[in-house]
């Protein structure tokens, strides 16, 4: 337990509504993984799936290698 690292977020999520940034979205997804085999069904359509955009409000950097519970805020 005492070897978690990670990042720990708050954040404002907003729904994707127009239709044509959601089709770009599900069309970019498969680019991020690009070393994945295809998955064996199709991707959604925006009419299956509901998208976010997810927008930062707080960050913190969790070390717990240097104490139980250790944070580090990230400002920008």
């Amino acid at each position: 337990m005492m070897a978690i690292t990670g990042l720990s977020m708050a954040a404002r999520a907003q729904a994707v509504t127009d239709r044509a940034e959601a089709e770009k979205i599900l069309r970019m997804l498969p680019l991020k993984y690009t070393e994945a085999k295809p998955l064996p069904i199709k991707m959604p359509t925006p009419d299956e799936v509901r998208l976010f955009r997810v927008t930062p409000l707080v960050i913190s950097n969790l070390d717990y290698t240097k104490g139980f519970g250790h944070t580090d805020l990230i400002t920008s």
